[in-house]
Order: C-alpha cells, then sequence, then structure tokens
C-alpha cells in the first residue's frame, strides 16, 4: 500500500506541485489548505507522515504540530519553511517537528527526507532487539515508549531515536557528530542547536529516577549512565 502523507500548505500552486511531485513517486497525498482543516482531517484518518508549511492562515504550522503531538506522538512531522532564523527552526523542533526542509527546495530533496522517515519506521518494526532497561525505566525503541512506576510516556520518532543510540552505546561518550550523522544525516551547526533541544527534553523525562543521567562532556559529546 502507498504510504499516505498529509501535506498542509495555503498556497495553492506549491501545494498542488508538491501533491503532483510526491504522486507520481507513489505516495497517497492529501492537500489541505490551512491548518485547521489539516487539523480537522488528521482526527479522521490515519497518516504514515505529515508535511506542514509554518506561516498559515487560521492555524500556523508550528500549532497544528502542537495540537497533533497531543494526541499522536509517533507520526513523523515535516516543517516546510521559509524561515531561515535558527530561533525559528528551535520553535519547530519544540513544537514537535522531527524535521526541516527549506524553501526553495527540490522534489528529489523532498521525496530523501520522506523516504529517511518512512524507512526508519518500516525498519524499526523489524527489529528484534528493541527494548533496554535504564534504572528503573524500560524503553521500548520500537513503539517509542518509555516506562518508569510514576506513569508512560510516548516519545516522537526523532526522541526515541537519539535515546535508543544512547541506549545502545550506553556508558560510551557520543561525539556529538556521531550522534547527527546517525540521525539526522548531518553535523552542521543548527543541526547541532537541534540536538541540545532534543538532549533537553530527554533529561526532563528521565528526571523520574535520578540514577540516570545523560551527561555532557562539553564540546565532545554526551553519555548515557545508569547507574
Amino acid at each position: 500500500m502507498s504510504s499516505k502523507i498529509l501535506l498542509v500548505e495555503d498556497d495553492p500552486t506549491l501545494g498542488y506541485v508538491i501533491k503532483d511531485g510526491l504522486a507520481h513517486k507513489g505516495y497517497d497525498v492529501t492537500l489541505c489548505k490551512d491548518g485547521e482543516q489539516g487539523q480537522a482531517l488528521f482526527q479522521q484518518q490515519p497518516f504514515d507522515l505529515c508535511i506542514f508549511d509554518v506561516m498559515m492562515p487560521k492555524k500556523d504550522g508550528f500549532s497544528l504540530a502542537k495540537e497533533i503531538r497531543d494526541k499522536n506522538t509517533q507520526v513523523p512531522i515535516l516543517f516546510v519553511t521559509a524561515k531561515t532564523m535558527i530561533e525559528d527552526k528551535m520553535e519547530g523542533f519544540r513544537a514537535g517537528g522531527d524535521d526541516y526542509i527549506l524553501k526553495p527546495f527540490s522534489m528529489e530533496e523532498l521525496v530523501a527526507r520522506i523516504e529517511v522517515f518512512l524507512r526508519r519506521s518500516k525498519h524499526s518494526g523489524r527489529e528484534e532487539n528493541s527494548t533496554f532497561e535504564l534504572g528503573g525505566f524500560k524503553f521500548d525503541s520500537k513503539n517509542f515508549k518509555l516506562n518508569h512506576q510514576a506513569g508512560e510516556k510516548v516519545l516522537t520518532p526523532k526522541e526515541a531515536e537519539v535515546l535508543k543510540l544512547l541506549c545502545i552505546h550506553k556508558d560510551r561518550v557520543l561525539k556529538r557528530e556521531e550522534i547527527l550523522t546517525s540521525v539526522w544525516g548531518d553535523d552542521d551547526y543548527f543541526m547541532g542547536r537541534s540536538l541540545d533541544v532534543f538532549i533537553s527534553k530527554l533529561r526532563k523525562y528521565l528526571k523520574e529516577d535520578p540514577s540516570v543521567e545523560i551527561v555532557n562532556y562539553h564540546g565532545v559529546g554526551f553519555k548515557l549512565e545508569a547507574k
């Protein structure tokens, strides 16, 4: 079956260009013209991936992502944006986005980003060793679930991917560039800033158990310790 993509883009020309381009690649794309329409449709049917423009009428892409994340933490969200400021991009990750692509972009670049997410989703479903124990936590990387007696937290795909990498290399310092290349496929300055956002989120989730810590080795990388 074709992967189902929810595309929310208020520019009708760009929206149809993206939809037609992805349809030619075999994707099943549903196009919405604003954030409110996109939210309503997401509640009606399942999607394998979401592509949101940032600047839209009625409801912007960041607000839409936050509302979707309240109900679904697993669907990958890709932002399409003309914003180039680091702070704007950081806001996108804090809103629950997994990646971004800057306008103007080529269809080849967009398809490459999409395929990375969908390939990882299929691959994670085949993995056998997907559960990790960290102090009082049990991390199910396949289903993005972090369990503790205090409750369960469902991570986003990128959060789960970063935590899984730290778990695999527990008690070893992972260089920043190792994490960035493995998770984002790049180790530029902006990606480094985005990594800090995800590490901050993971620390917040793990604070229930003081014996579990993500240690920052300044200028080098991070190490996951579970005493």
